[in-house]
């Protein structure tokens, strides 16, 4: 299957070369965000559906490993960690000033999303939030969320609809991507996926611009 046609049929056209410029340019913007906690925060309200998709996916939680990519303050790994104290779970994010802000007992890990530096089968979880977007070549970042997924494991995504591109003001390199899009490609190498779309709230009907994309490999 040509993976390139999958995802530039519909996702707005942009360079997938991520160069050491472009990878300084990102973890600089982040860098700056992480001092911004009006639109960059520590916490988030755990009743809000993006949480309890996550909570309820990967229940029973135990003690699994979970791995959230893109964490940034960690305030999804926070949530699922309070809830859920045996849990061991990593944050990993491009930002060294934003995983300063982690909170203790999650472990701190720095890089990029297409070359994360974990073996094979490491997680029995993994979730990116709003994070995928941001990966630039968003096929080699699913190949490796999925790489270090051990079989039987599970992987959530939470992103913006491409279908809804320009309802808001987005960096440069930023990417959305469709739900069959996304879909096709986790198929790869999963041999479960499927998709919804959804809200912030429970008494809130979805307006297009979220999915959450499941995924058991």
């Amino acid at each position: 299957m040509n993976l390139s046609r999958i995802f530039r049929r519909s996702v707005r056209p942009v360079a997938l070369s991520l160069d050491p410029q472009l990878r300084r340019e990102i973890r600089q913007s982040f860098d700056e965000a992480a001092s911004d906690e009006e639109h960059f925060p520590s916490t988030i309200d755990p009743r809000i559906l993006h949480v309890q998709v996550l909570l309820r996916f990967f229940a029973p939680i135990g003690n699994k490993r979970l791995l959230d990519v893109g964490c940034g303050k960690g305030r999804y790994a926070r949530v699922l960690l309070e809830q859920n104290n045996a849990a061991r779970v990593t944050g990993f994010d491009i930002s060294e000033r934003m995983l300063n802000c982690v909170p203790p007992g999650i472990g701190k890990v720095s890089g990029i999303m297409t070359e994360l530096p974990f073996a094979d089968s490491s997680f029995d979880g993994v979730y990116a939030t709003e994070s995928l977007e941001h990966a630039v070549d968003i096929e080699l970042a699913v190949v490796e969320m999925c790489r270090i997924l051990r079989p039987g494991g599970k992987l959530a995504i939470i992103d913006k609809n491409a279908e809804q591109w320009g309802r808001l003001k987005t960096p440069a390199w930023e990417r959305w991507f469709s739900r069959r899009e996304l879909e096709n490609l986790l198929s790869c190498y999963c041999r479960i996926v499927r998709s919804e779309p959804i809200s912030y709230w429970d008494d809130e009907k979805p307006d297009g611009l979220f999915f959450v994309w499941y995924a058991e490999k």
